[in-house]
């Protein structure tokens, strides 16, 4: 089985001077997850190379099993720095596509009209179609066959607005993920701030926050399986 996984390639966080990107544990653990699933796996980005990592999610209280094995891991570190460009992977080459989230792909992935005939291609070839977090975000402009929004009428969750402004970035994000599925006519669900929550509707397969990640990529293998 042949997995995409998409990062971010955005690494500034609004107006504030700050560093955001991909969360690392959103990356790890379902990498981990697809690479002991005997899965090949290639990572890509709008803009290839390394991807930024949020710099916060490298703090002490956010590390799991995935993300220490990660650190000690060189040649999965080799991979994640010469991800392949978006523009050049077709998804005929791959079995399922997966998005770890953290701040950076509200505003590279959702606009980037690559990423987005991506997921709908995956998404028409009834292969899973994977999101964590706020990569969820990135399915805001991407559509169905009919060309409604996507996410219209389906069961999916993403980052909630009580999450978003627990970290205080309410006002600094373009737009917040549970806002942006409600307006677009989805059928929005979570769970507890901070608990792993899923949906899944048929091969549209979504995870909260970083406690999600596990469950998600878990989702795809079964799936696949």
């Amino acid at each position: 089985m042949k997995i995409l996984m998409v990062l971010t390639s955005h690494d500034k966080l609004g107006d504030t001077g700050l560093k955001t990107g991909f969360w690392l544990e959103e990356f790890a653990s379902p990498f981990y997850r697809f690479k002991d699933s005997g899965f090949q796996i290639t990572l890509a980005s709008p803009a290839g190379g390394q991807p930024p990592l949020d710099p916060n999610s490298e703090q002490a209280d956010f590390q799991t099993a995935a993300t220490e094995r990660f650190n000690q891991d060189e040649q999965a570190k080799q991979l994640l720095a010469t991800t392949h460009v978006l523009v050049d992977i077709d998804q005929a080459d791959y079995d399922a596509v997966f998005y770890p989230g953290g701040h950076g792909p509200l505003w590279d992935l959702t606009n980037d009209a690559h990423s987005i005939a991506l997921i709908e291609a995956f998404y028409q070839a009834n292969k899973p179609v994977g999101l964590v977090c706020h990569a969820p975000g990135a399915l805001k402009n991407v559509k169905a066959a009919d060309g409604s929004p996507l996410v219209a009428g389906k069961q999916v969750t993403g980052f909630t607005n009580g999450e978003e402004a627990a970290v205080q970035l309410t006002e600094i994000v373009p737009f917040l993920v549970e806002d942006m599925m409600l307006a677009n006519g989805a059928l929005y669900t979570k769970g507890d701030d901070w608990a792993s929550h899923l949906a899944v509707d048929g091969n549209l397969i979504t995870g909260q926050n970083p406690a999600s990640s596990e469950v998600v990529a878990d989702e795809i293998i079964k799936q696949l399986k």
